[in-house]
């Protein structure tokens, strides 16, 4: 007599459960579903009140939104950006080479503002002053980066050399009209182009903006110099 049984058929497991995506991510529940929450994520599918299960995608997308945190150091609002134009099917390189080349990040930890003055010899009401005059200025909220040190032990000769900080505000000043010169100039050469377009533009224009900032500086300088008839000229 045939066994007329049949086997069973299992469902499938409609994807990771949450202790499989912590372990493959290496990253908290509470940082997941923080990704969730912020729309980085796809929401999981619900089996029952105290179960879910995410797609298998999410652990190469939590790995993608770990590159492009410490190798781009995309703040979270534009890494949901990047993702959006890639769920979309545009592509992101440019706005990723756009941003690392704008923002190249830290070198090295932060400092505090005491261990910064300490590592640069400047006295913290130097500090203030130097902060104040927009000499200093720092992209971490949380402290300062390796080029603000470097700037800040310039600004320790100077100020050790008789110079105040007023005598050097023209630098902000000025900065901020040739920035937004070469704001306006991007805007004009790419208001009606598309996102990618635009980015890759305005790539250039960076590269090129630095290049030119330092070599007309620096050239009005040397031009001014080899007039002079002699150093007291």
């Amino acid at each position: 007599m045939k066994n007329s049984s049949k086997k069973m058929n299992v469902p499938a497991r409609p994807g990771l459960a949450m202790r499989k995506l912590m372990a493959v991510s290496g990253l908290p529940r509470s940082t997941i579903l923080y990704y969730v929450n912020q729309g980085l994520l796809p929401a999981p599918v619900k089996t029952s009140r105290n179960m879910a299960y995410y797609a298998p995608e999410c652990e190469a997308r939590l790995r993608l939104i770990k590159s492009l945190q410490t190798d781009y150091r995309l703040p979270l609002e534009r890494i949901k950006a990047a993702l959006t134009l890639m769920d979309q099917g545009a592509d992101a390189r440019p706005f990723l080479e756009l941003h690392r080349t704008i923002f190249p990040g830290p070198r090295g930890g932060l400092l505090s503002a005491e261990e910064l003055a300490r590592q640069a010899g400047i006295k913290p009401a130097q500090l203030k002053a130097l902060l104040k005059a927009k000499l200093l200025l720092p992209m971490q909220p949380e402290g300062f980066d390796q080029e603000d040190l470097a700037m800040a032990r310039i600004y320790a000769g100077a100020l050790n050399s008789g110079l105040k900080t007023e005598d050097l505000a023209f630098y902000p000043r000025l900065g901020a009209m040739i920035v937004d010169e070469e704001m306006g100039l991007r805007r004009r050469l790419t208001g009606g182009l598309a996102a990618e377009q635009d980015a890759e533009i305005t790539l250039r224009l960076v590269r090129a903006a630095r290049a030119l900032r330092g070599y007309v500086i620096d050239r009005l300088f040397q031009q001014r110099i080899a007039a002079m008839q002699s150093l007291k000229g």
